[in-house]
């Protein structure tokens, strides 16, 4: 894993910094509220449903995770969360984050993040009776499944330092994983990315960004 440095957010909470990439996990101008803005109210609250299956690109600190986990616990919403993670983060580095800190974690609710952090991989784990897991150490080319979502968290690093995970081949990917009505949802709102994301089906919805940033996008599939 390349060397990473811990940074405070404009929010108090934490993101870290990728030096060999030049860039950071988290949004500078807030982790957290860009996390709830993004994947959390442009994506989990878009839906009324009892039943959701989330797929994250990027578990990375396992902080959209742990969001979507209080809120399936808040809401009442039985979650199915699968998030890919090509570079899981070593143990050392989770027990330096202060988002359970941030957010006044009840005690019950740092084991939980702990907990996220702590199940095996490849396969779903039961974190609450609302929320399984299921972390998968794959990127996303070679990711298979016949499993089909309700909300993708697009989540990778920005199109400068990966511009392969934002190609149309894996927007097709992405799309056909999507159940109809499906969502992915991300901070990114670059022109060439919503033209791909159009050509491969998807009907596109420009939101007010996150903190820092004007603009997100939220991308549906509308079934045929």
């Amino acid at each position: 894993m390349d060397k990473l440095a811990l940074k405070i957010t404009a929010d108090g909470s934490h993101t870290l910094y990728l030096e060999s990439l030049d860039e950071t996990y988290h949004s500078k101008h807030g982790a957290i509220q860009e996390a709830m803005h993004v994947f959390l109210n442009a994506g989990f609250h878009y839906f009324d449903k009892q039943k959701l299956n989330v797929l994250e690109i990027g578990f990375g600190t396992g902080l959209n995770a742990f969001l979507t986990l209080l809120a399936a616990e808040k809401n009442n919403v039985k979650v199915n969360y699968t998030s890919l993670e090509a570079f899981p983060l070593k143990e050392e580095v989770i027990r330096t984050l202060n988002y359970t800190k941030e957010l006044n974690s009840s005690k019950q609710e740092i084991e939980w993040f702990k907990f996220i952090h702590q199940t095996e991989w490849e396969n779903y784990q039961k974190i609450t009776p609302m929320f399984n897991i299921n972390k998968v150490k794959v990127e996303l080319a070679n990711y298979k499944t016949i499993e089909k979502f309700n909300i993708i968290y697009f989540d990778a690093f920005g199109p400068r330092v990966q511009p392969e995970m934002w190609s149309k081949e894996i927007f097709e990917k992405i799309y056909n994983s999507l159940n109809d009505g499906g969502i992915l949802v991300t901070y990114c709102a670059k022109g060439s990315v919503k033209r791909t994301l159009k050509e491969v089906g998807f009907e596109i919805e420009g939101l007010p960004g996150p903190p820092g940033k004007r603009e997100m996008t939220r991308a549906k599939k509308v079934g045929n």
